[in-house]
């Protein structure tokens, strides 16, 4: 059983930066492609990043050029840098993980395997 843990959110001003982070933990987490999924009120979660196994990333078109996904291996960890966050990028971030082949960046809220809490991030106009 893989736990998740998301961490970093907050207010943030139009512009600004956050570095939202995903703590894996009872798995190998090697094996899994991990995504980051966000949900505004009244809204479906949307994918916005993933990342496989060996680092191949995939993003949604909305964040390109403003988010960045890594992730470290050796820390379990899983990481989103977000920068010139808009207004519209408000909303609570979720971490999941998928069991896929290793390239694959697939990884879809619906067929994930474990899945976090979430965190809220807020940004003001």
């Amino acid at each position: 059983q893989v736990q998740l843990v998301e961490s970093g959110g907050g207010l943030v001003q139009a512009g600004g930066s956050l570095t939202l982070s995903c703590l894996a933990s009872g798995g190998t987490f090697s094996r899994y492609a991990m995504g980051w999924f966000r949900q505004a009120p009244g809204k479906e979660r949307d994918l916005v990043a993933t990342i496989s196994s060996v680092g191949g990333t995939n993003y949604d078109d909305s964040v390109k050029g403003r988010f960045t996904i890594s992730r470290d291996n050796a820390k379990s960890s899983v990481y989103l840098q977000m920068n010139n966050l808009k207004a519209e990028d408000t909303a609570v971030y979720y971490c999941a993980a998928c069991r896929l082949w290793i390239l694959s960046t697939s990884c879809s809220w619906s067929a994930s395997d474990y899945r976090g809490q979430g965190t809220q991030v807020t940004v003001s106009s």
